[in-house]
């Protein structure tokens, strides 16, 4: 491993000992990038590398709020605006009991190279809160959002830090959210937060573009290998907008996407989940709060197995969707037993370091990461940025195509990254140094800070 590289690490691992899954992130991404250190010795003297790992601020506040029996909560709330070099901060918000500042440091790290690749304006952050709504009335929710918008609204604006949407924090949130900061400002700043609804700033395709830019991906990594999504099956995770929106588009590609999971555990629907009923039904799943992937079985007659991961499947295609180390080694060792070529993450990080390893190991095996994959979503926010910011409004097509050739584009730029450095058709590698140079060429040129 290149010394300067190794030093860093190192360092950041005794900074960060508590924070396991900021560190799995950033020994994944600096490793990659050794081809690129070793071409460029400026970055070591511009200490380039320990700036980009240590986030530019990272704000952390309480959060107080009344349930409905006038009883009084208290959680933490954060954001963590990581890196601005390439634009305003961008980054969801998410709301879910695992939240900590680990895990918003690694997701606000990988929200860098995931914005860079799309080639948009845009900086890297995170945030949000360990408060659950599952389970929560309307107005719980609304209190909750309101009371942490009441602090977020001070480091954030159209020009400053736009969040969004992410775990726990939909429509419904983003409405709580927006309108709180509205009254708080006293202006219609629409700009300031993306994910809206329709009627007031929010952009066509949005809750899709996640999951179709996903889908566009993977197409491309396909044809890349003279293949198609024809007659191909796919195991995904999650039952939430990407997995809607994934099994939407891959049918529409000629796939079929036959899994769904969630806490409960895992459905298998061999007919494939590509009828109107069928998606209508998904958003009626989310709407509920269950929280129960058992209920799509229920209702469409297929198999559900309690407790349990769909990563075994014999499937051609698997596309983790739903949260970070989701499939371990013991997973990995099973989707190599089973002969499966394609392996293209989309949820955050949902691969542990060891278990990405061993497959990108594998000779007859293609991976993709997610912060390639998933930059449809980021990329759909940007759209929804410039269409508030120009007063502009694009058809449902408009948007569809800008993000399809975004997405495209991201292939491309990483397959070439690669092939720069003679890693061949490295995926993971190349998404990782295609990100990491346009930030890294506009920090070296706006000086050490």
């Amino acid at each position: 491993m290149n010394q300067y590289i190794e030093r860093v690490l190192n360092a950041t691992k005794a900074k960060n000992a508590n924070e396991p899954e900021f560190l799995q992130t950033v020994e994944e991404v600096l490793t990659s990038l050794e081809p690129v250190i070793n071409a460029h010795p400026e970055y070591e003297k511009a200490a380039l590398l320990e700036r980009m790992v240590e986030p530019e601020r990272v704000i952390e506040f309480r959060v107080t709020w009344e349930d409905d029996n006038h009883e009084w909560h208290v959680n933490r709330g954060y954001r963590v605006q990581y890196n601005g070099t390439l634009g305003p901060y961008k980054g969801g918000l998410r709301f879910h009991p695992s939240v900590n500042l680990s895990i918003m440091k690694f997701l606000g790290f990988e929200q860098i190279f995931k914005d860079s690749l799309t080639t948009l304006p845009i900086g890297g952050a995170k945030g949000g809160s360990d408060f659950d709504p599952r389970g929560k009335s309307d107005a719980e929710v609304m209190r909750f959002c309101q009371a942490f918008m009441s602090e977020l609204y001070r480091h954030i604006g159209p020009d400053i830090d736009v969040p969004a949407g992410d775990i726990g924090v939909g429509a419904r949130e983003v409405g709580y959210l927006y309108g709180q900061y509205r009254r708080i400002r006293g202006a219609f700043e629409n700009g300031v937060i993306t994910g809206k609804g329709f009627a007031f700033g929010g952009s066509l395709m949005r809750p899709e573009a996640t999951g179709f830019g996903a889908a566009y991906y993977a197409n491309e990594v396909l044809k890349h290998e003279h293949d198609s999504f024809e007659g191909k099956t796919v195991a995904i995770s999650g039952f939430g907008n990407v997995a809607w929106g994934l099994c939407q588009k891959v049918a529409q590609l000629g796939g079929k996407v036959v899994t769904l999971s969630g806490p409960d555990g895992y459905i298998y629907d061999p007919d494939g989940i590509n009828t109107q009923e069928k998606y209508d039904y998904l958003l009626e799943m989310r709407a509920s709060g269950r929280d129960r992937v058992q209920d799509y079985a229920d209702k469409f007659d297929c198999e559900f197995h309690a407790k349990e991961k769909p990563w075994g499947c014999k499937v051609d295609i698997i596309m983790p969707s739903a949260t970070q180390n989701d499939v371990t080694m013991e997973w990995a060792e099973k989707i190599v037993a089973n002969g499966i070529k394609y392996y293209i993450e989309v949820a955050n990080m949902p691969t542990t370091n060891e278990a990405l390893m061993y497959m990108l190991g594998q000779k007859n095996m293609i991976v993709a990461p997610s912060k390639a994959v998933n930059a449809g979503g980021v990329a759909g926010s940007a759209l929804e940025m410039a269409q508030n910011s120009e007063r502009l409004f694009w058809t449902a097509e408009e948007v569809d195509e800008k993000l399809h050739r975004i997405m495209v584009n991201i292939h491309d730029a990483s397959v070439k990254a690669a092939e720069q450095y003679g890693l061949g058709y490295n995926l993971v590698a190349g998404a990782n140094i295609a990100g990491f140079q346009r930030v890294a060429e506009a920090m070296m040129a706006q000086g050490i800070f």
